[in-house]
């Protein structure tokens, strides 16, 4: 005869049982901002990483990826990643001299002579100089990532030296060093967030000056017929965290995350080189007039200026460049 009393008592049993086991750690949701497109060079970079982590952590952590300035401008996200509203960005390095006068460098008009000598700096001690800096503003640097070389585009004329530069209304991002750049240039900087394809399209602006992948994505050719080939500035970005945050997590998910962070970016930036020349080709198929050899010594040479601007009389900052001047050399 069957023990009434079996089925519940086996119930009590699994109940206790279930008691003793641990709990499921519930997935931690990570915000990471940034202001550009999914195809775009900073977009590529957070899907991996948000790839690599939710791998390596084995589901632990989830990173939410806030895309297409839904969260505000770059400085504005900066901004937040301050305040802990938002634990994780990647940023151009061009905000982040606002915050930190020492990343000015990096951005130092003809500093780097190819993508080789970017790597072997950034990745080294100077590199890892800039990233130790950004703590005193309460950021965590990570790694870097990189939109590429910038050049300038225009729909007014062809640029071929610096002085066809003159009374160019050119978007700059808010960055002192950019404004200065480009003052310096002969150009009215007008410093904006990002998208302006429509200030472009309206005539607000005469120019911009991004890295080929930017005006192909963002399709600028469509309001810009001329393209001139600069290389002026190497365009980083810095894939930073809150300070706090990042301090607090336990040492081996620290690790984890700046592993997963250089580790995207070495994919994000082998994909932007091995894409460059077809984004050349796509931009003169699409009718953009390309000065592919201007005359850089005179960019170079005006822009040498900048040395002597009050942006880099700051005794640390001083030191800093020097240093990187002369391991480019």
């Amino acid at each position: 005869m069957r023990n009434i009393y079996s089925v519940p008592l086996l119930l009590l049993a699994l109940v206790a049982l279930w008691g003793t086991l641990p709990a499921h750690s519930a997935t931690t949701t990570v915000k990471l901002g940034i202001v550009t497109t999914p195809g775009s060079a900073q977009y590529l970079c957070a899907e991996k990483f948000a790839e690599f982590v939710g791998q390596r952590s084995g589901g632990e952590y989830e990173i939410k990826v806030f895309h297409s300035g839904s969260l505000g401008t770059e400085t504005e996200i900066l901004q937040q990643i301050q305040m802990n509203a938002l634990q994780m960005g990647i940023i151009t390095l061009g905000p982040f001299d606002v915050f930190v006068p020492e990343v000015k460098v990096v951005a130092f008009p003809f500093l780097f002579k190819d993508y080789d000598q970017v790597d072997a700096i950034l990745d080294g001690e100077l590199g890892q100089r800039i990233l130790d800096s950004l703590a005193i503003a309460g950021f965590k640097g990570l790694a870097f990532s990189e939109n590429g070389f910038r050049n300038l585009t225009n729909s007014r004329h062809p640029v071929t030296t610096v002085e066809d530069v003159n009374g160019l209304k050119i978007r700059v991002m808010e960055s002192e060093l950019h404004k200065e750049l480009w003052r310096t240039l002969g150009a009215n900087p007008t410093p904006m967030g990002w998208p302006i394809y429509t200030e472009l399209q309206q005539g607000t602006i005469d120019g911009q000056e991004n890295p080929l992948s930017v005006i192909v994505v963002y399709k600028l050719y469509e309001v810009q017929k001329h393209l001139t080939l600069t290389g002026h500035v190497y365009s980083a970005h810095i894939n930073v965290s809150n300070l706090d945050w990042f301090g607090k997590l336990g040492k081996d998910t620290q690790e984890m995350f700046i592993k997963a962070a250089r580790d995207a970016a070495a994919y994000q930036r082998a994909w932007n080189r091995e894409n460059e020349a077809r984004f050349l080709e796509t931009l003169k198929k699409e009718g953009m007039q390309v000065v592919e050899r201007p005359d850089q010594a005179a960019f170079r040479k005006r822009a040498e200026q900048l040395r002597e601007s009050s942006m880099f009389k700051d005794p640390k900052v001083a030191k800093l460049l020097d240093a990187f001047i002369e391991t480019t050399k």
